[in-house]
């Protein structure tokens, strides 16, 4: 496993430990909404892990540290959007050092953490709701 697959791995581990901590603060669509997304972060972690046949796949990180503190929905719909927003990142960096379906896979994910992302970010009212280059630090 590459240093890039490994961060991957990493930042999936990261998104579903800030949805577990996020959701609680959730109420209507948006509790589907984290569902949803916490099951992708869920199915590519795995999907991370089986592809690291033969090899220690990243640990879990047993103290992560939020950006800021959960407080309430509006808090919890912010994080959300950044935690999209950090893993769809980590899968951009993935890109370069793929081909053919392992590319694929790194796209889909970098596409589908963006749309999450700017779903999240239009949730909590945050301009623009979609940057001009997902991914990438603007």
């Amino acid at each position: 496993m590459t240093d890039q697959w490994e961060l991957a791995l990493a930042a999936e581990h990261a998104a579903i430990f800030a949805y577990g901590r996020l959701g609680v603060h959730l109420r209507g669509e948006a509790v589907q909404r984290a569902r949803t997304a916490e099951s992708a972060h869920r199915a590519r972690r795995d999907q991370l892990i089986l592809r690291s046949a033969g090899n220690e796949p990243v640990a879990l990180d047993p103290a992560y540290q939020l950006p800021f503190p959960l407080t309430d929905q509006a808090s919890a719909v912010r994080l959300a959007a950044e935690v999209e927003e950090r893993t769809a990142a980590v899968w951009r960096a993935v890109l370069p050092v793929t081909e053919g379906a392992q590319r694929e896979v790194a796209l889909a994910a970098l596409v589908e953490y963006a749309v999450q992302a700017t779903r999240w970010r239009q949730a909590a009212g945050i301009t623009p709701a979609a940057p001009t280059w997902p991914g990438r630090p603007d």
